[in-house]
């Protein structure tokens, strides 16, 4: 790969040769990253050569991706998902310049589909006819989904919690599904040493470095749809710490090839019933390990899997942490859905649940530029769609629902009530 330098450890420096598939450091167990040669890729790509391509999905910008000369990208469009500009739910928050990027709309319906290109892709170049990974849900029909359209199977790990939603997406993309009988952390070591017996592709982003290339794709999009004027502010959800981790990575090496001229804050927000990355922030102290007390499964991470990579994103964008309850989800995603138009899972909803919160805090100025990353689609989760709503078993009904005999006196009388015409 001429445009990869090396896999270095962001512990100890140790580095690896490009596109050896080596995914933690043998000398200190620490996560690598990927380094690239930004005077090489500044050679190959510019904002012109952007703008004259058709392709829009992520492999317009190859040469910021870990991928080896000859290899095959699968068949699914991942990536170019929408940036809303959503004046409407700016106003109701009070910002200005309000923007959602809807990465619900990727084939399978989450952000998750960009590193599980990369993974395809990789799995083919090393031979591998299985890919494998543990996963909450999202990361888990990312890959099911991938590997189904490109002729790979799967066997996909995820604690017995995870929305029946998510696993029948899994079920019906053919994938080997393990449920465990435990929580995240169990799974994860559980798939990890069923991969390592079997000799699987290893999809686990928490430890394969190459997946949150995928991932900071999302970045890049966000810059080229601005005109490549980098946000104020961007917010997100984290969980095990990969995404955020390859958000910031995106901006920084478009910063390093002169695409953009400056960098983004990051905005992190977790759910307060499992914040560990948060809290290490804000304490400043090392993560550790909490309970996973809250209905937006995605992020549901008491053992964050690459949360030092999180830290280091959080920090070195002077970014902001926020933490949001349960109810405060539920609420962002009836407001993104009402303002917006915008369906997101709890997860998806979370980042924009912080941004309400920062806006109230007065922690973001009224007139900076900032994006909310919506990273998957309410109908992951239709459950606590209906909580959010107020239709599930434990409500009323909406307010907004009317149950009503095919009687158009009744149904006059009870427009006259509500005020609706």
């Amino acid at each position: 790969m001429k445009n990869v330098k090396a896999a270095v450890c962001i512990k100890c420096g140790a580095e690896y040769a490009a596109g050896d598939d080596t995914y933690t450091c043998k000398k200190c167990g620490g996560v690598l990253e990927i380094v690239y040669d930004y005077n090489y890729i500044k050679s190959q790509l510019s904002r012109e050569k952007l703008a004259a391509r058709k392709n829009f999905s992520i492999w317009r910008y190859l040469e910021l991706l870990p991928l080896e000369e000859g290899s095959r990208p699968g068949p699914l469009r991942v990536g170019w998902s929408p940036l809303y500009k959503t004046d409407s739910l700016g106003e109701t928050i009070g910002l200005k310049n309000l923007y959602i990027k809807d990465d619900g709309l990727n084939p399978t319906s989450s952000l998750k589909d960009r590193a599980s290109a990369i993974a395809v892709a990789r799995a083919f170049h090393a031979g591998k006819d299985t890919v494998a990974c543990s996963s909450t849900g999202n990361a888990a029909s990312s890959l099911a989904g991938g590997a189904a359209a490109a002729g790979l199977k799967s066997v996909i790990f995820v604690p017995e919690r995870a929305p029946q939603g998510k696993v029948t997406q899994l079920l019906i993309f053919g994938a080997t599904v393990i449920s465990v009988r435990g929580n995240y952390r169990e799974t994860f070591r559980l798939s990890a040493e069923a991969i390592e017996k079997y000799g699987w592709y290893n999809r686990n982003a928490a430890i394969n470095p190459y997946l949150s290339e995928g991932k900071k794709t999302v970045s890049l999009e966000i810059a080229e749809q601005l005109g490549f004027k980098a946000p104020d502010f961007v917010a997100l959800s984290v969980g095990d710490g990969c995404t955020i981790a390859g958000v910031w990575k995106g901006f920084k090496d478009l910063y390093a090839v002169g695409l953009i001229d400056r960098l983004p804050r990051l905005i992190s927000v977790q759910a307060s019933g499992c914040c560990p990355v948060n809290r290490a922030i804000e304490q400043n102290a090392p993560i550790e390990w909490m309970d996973e007390n809250t209905l937006a499964d995605s992020i549901a991470v008491g053992a964050p899997r690459n949360g030092e990579k999180a830290l280091a994103a959080i920090r070195e964008s002077n970014g902001i942490t926020i933490n949001v309850t349960d109810e405060e989800i539920l609420a962002a995603m009836r407001l993104l859905g009402k303002s917006a138009g915008v369906f997101g899972e709890p997860a998806g909803a979370a980042g924009t649940a912080g941004i309400v919160k920062a806006a109230a805090l007065k922690t973001v100025p009224a007139d900076a530029v900032v994006v909310s990353i919506v990273t998957g689609n309410g109908l992951k989760d239709v459950v606590s769609a209906q909580k959010a709503a107020g239709i599930d078993s434990t409500a009323e009904g909406a307010s907004n629902l009317l149950r009503i005999a095919p009687d158009m006196k009744l149904l006059t009388e009870e427009f006259a009530k509500r005020g609706i015409c």
